[in-house]
């Protein structure tokens, strides 16, 4: 197998200590900022730690991220996709039986885990943007360390994230688990506030912001990131400024979780004019988009959670975390400095809650209670990342008796 010279990244200076952390009995958690590496280049470092047996499973929130983590890995390992690396979501597969490294979603990661208690096969499990918190990434923390503290002594656990905080997934994974930090290569990042709060739709004050960002004579090569919350909103942004008389030689684009392969793709292709990519938080997080020079954030997402009101769980438009802003800034600072438009006040950005409320603290839990009793387990009796509010487990126990 022919392996490329790939350009080097921060991470690498800390692969060495990585393999020596997972030697022996120990797990690894690893801080990197975006643009690092490591979800590229930690997974197939992990093969060569001595007495792996088996593959190693690498955990995406996100489809696209799943797809194009494969496809980056393979590009560097000089192997065609589906090979020594492959990938896996609900609706496509690229994998073979000489596949050593696999990127899947958390879903599919934690319907394997419960349909293979023992996990043969896999040598090493990598939970990869593990800051955002989904009931899943936190549900495949616990059957990992359940699975390797009562069966499989061997199984080696990788926790990793730009801003998580260490500590505590250390102390759930064991006194054997080492904390690691990789440098950033990141240029400065200008941040421009609004003066004032707005009631315009957002479609439109973020494709007014690109605009201002197009006349400001942006080099060729370069491209505007624009983060939008919802699939609706960016095609409605996307559709406003494709309407306009834009500039010669800019193309616009759009990117979230619907669109085919093929879309996504040019979407992350690099271009020779000027580029506006139109993205919900997918872009966030595990995807490289080239020559970003400027970001423009809404500030808002969709996320779910529980709405008393009603009785069921719901999909909300909120403000993001202080940690999301920073990721999404740090888009704009990856080749070079650059500059991100906040279209919020300096007053808003003060009020900015520091991390994302997990999961497991704000919906609902009847789905994890069906999945904990095929596991064998009772709530009560479960070694938790993070133990969910009584009142939730008791609302969703409730829920499934009347099923």
């Amino acid at each position: 197998m022919h392996t490329k010279s790939p350009i080097p990244l921060p991470v690498d200076q800390v692969l060495p200590d990585v393999l020596a952390g997972l030697s022996g009995e120990g797990n690894v958690v690893l801080v990197a900022p975006p643009g690092s590496g490591k979800t590229t280049r930690v997974p197939p470092a992990l093969l060569e730690l001595p007495g792996l047996s088996g593959c190693v499973l690498v955990a995406q929130p996100r489809r696209v991220a799943v797809r194009l983590a494969a496809q980056r890995v393979a590009e560097e390992q000089g192997s065609r996709l589906g090979g020594r690396v492959g990938f896996s979501t609900r609706f496509e597969a690229r994998r073979s039986a000489e596949t050593r490294v696999e990127f899947v979603t958390e879903g599919l990661l934690l319907r394997r885990i419960q349909e293979d208690p023992f996990l043969e096969g896999v040598g090493a499990v990598l939970l990869d943007e593990f800051h955002e918190r989904s009931l899943a990434a936190d549900m495949l923390l616990a059957l990992a360390r359940s699975v390797q503290r009562e069966a499989r002594p061997d199984l080696r656990i990788v926790v990793m994230s730009a801003t998580l905080d260490p500590a505590p997934v250390a102390d759930f994974l064991g006194p054997k688990t080492r904390i690691l930090q990789a440098e950033g290569r990141t240029y400065p990042v200008e941040l421009q506030f609004e003066k004032r709060s707005s009631t315009r739709p957002l479609p439109e004050r973020v494709a007014s912001a690109a605009r201002r960002e197009l006349a400001a004579d942006l080099p060729p090569g370069s491209a505007i990131l624009a983060f939008l919350p919802s699939v609706a909103t960016v095609e409605r942004c996307a559709r406003l400024l494709r309407q306009d008389e834009l500039p010669e030689n800019v193309e616009v684009a759009t990117l979230h979780g619907g669109l085919s392969a093929a879309e996504q793709d040019r979407a992350l292709r690099k271009t020779s004019g000027r580029k506006v990519v139109v993205a919900t938080n997918i872009a966030e997080t595990s995807v490289t988009l080239p020559g970003v020079v400027c970001v423009i954030d809404s500030g808002m997402e969709i996320r779910p959670g529980w709405d008393a009101r009603v009785g069921l769980e719901s999909l909300g438009q909120v403000r993001i975390s202080r940690s999301s802003a920073d990721q999404r800034a740090g888009r704009a600072g990856r080749t070079g400095p650059g500059r991100c438009v906040r279209l919020w006040t300096r007053g808003q950005d003060t009020r900015l809650e520091s991390e994302i409320r997990p999961e497991v603290l704000r919906c609902d839990l009847a789905s994890t209670l069906l999945q904990l009793a095929v596991w064998g387990e009772r709530p009560e009796a479960f070694d938790w990342y993070q133990e969910p509010p009584s009142s939730s487990v008791r609302r969703a126990m409730d829920q499934l008796s009347t099923m």
